[in-house]
């Protein structure tokens, strides 16, 4: 089982709540699909994440890779137990909330 980090938990949180504000169900049911998919790939094969997403390359950080899930940019650390340490929808400023 994949671990969270605690900003991700309060990243994944902030985002629940606001689809929640916002009456989004669907949106709510997206992004724990998304979560669920991201924690079997990663299971499946830690190396197979990328180094950045696609769309911030300067984001590469030796010991974290990137995978996309549904509309979801996840991070996680690429060590002996895998833990996922960021949640980013695709459009938002990654780099700025890095």
């Amino acid at each position: 089982m994949i671990g969270y980090s605690a900003r991700a938990e309060r990243q994944i949180v902030a985002l629940r709540h606001h689809y929640e504000d916002l009456g989004r169900t669907t949106a709510v049911c997206a992004l724990i699909a998304a979560l669920d998919e991201a924690e079997g790939r990663i299971e499946r094969d830690p190396a197979a994440g990328l180094a950045a997403p696609r769309p911030y390359p300067k984001l590469a950080r030796y010991g974290l890779a990137w995978i996309k899930s549904g509309r979801y940019w996840i991070a996680y650390s690429t060590g002996q137990s895998p833990v996922i340490v960021g949640v980013f929808f695709e459009t938002a400023n990654i780099p700025r909330r890095m």
